[in-house]
């Protein structure tokens, strides 16, 4: 399965692997895009939809580090998420686990990398893998799409603004 949400997310799913990859390109070099990827104060401003607020509870954006956050809408807590740094190689590749805490037995291993894309440019990919077929298929189904492209569009604007 592939699909491309506006002209640069893609979002693809393998049918015969329990994993999922995002392709983005961003307008700003690999450093820019990499501290907005770790650096607590800057991923508060562009994960997630944009009708969501984001509090960060942890963050040490290190190799052994932890984290967790949550969404809230209106003052309310909708969703919260945790997880463990596992590599963080500054302005190249991040891998780390993620959980929902809605489903605490579902655990994804992320890897992220950053590379260069043309002059100025980078591209990151993202490659999730979880523990089988049914927790891809229901992570694809949870509506992660619609969070990951608006929380691209907004890491744009971030970056566009220095």
């Amino acid at each position: 399965m592939t699909s491309t949400t506006g002209p640069e997310t893609r979002i693809e799913a393998d049918p015969k692997l329990p994993t999922i990859r995002i392709v983005r390109e961003f307008d700003a070099p690999q450093e820019r895009v990499f501290r907005a990827w770790i650096e607590p104060e800057l991923v508060a401003q562009w994960l997630g939809p944009k009708d969501l607020d984001m509090k960060i509870d942890t963050w040490e954006g290190r190799t052994g580090g932890r984290y967790r956050y949550s969404m809230h809408r209106e003052g309310q807590e909708i969703a919260a998420f945790y997880g463990s740094f596992h590599e963080v190689r500054p302005a190249t590749r991040l891998v780390q686990t993620f959980t929902f805490e809605g489903v605490p037995d579902s655990v994804s291993l992320d890897t992220a990398t950053f590379e260069p894309a043309g002059e100025g440019r980078t591209r990151v990919t993202v490659l999730s893998v979880v523990d089988s077929l049914e927790a891809r298929d229901a992570i694809l189904a949870s509506g992660m799409e619609h969070g990951v492209v608006e929380g691209y569009q907004q890491l744009d604007a971030l970056l566009a603004a220095g």
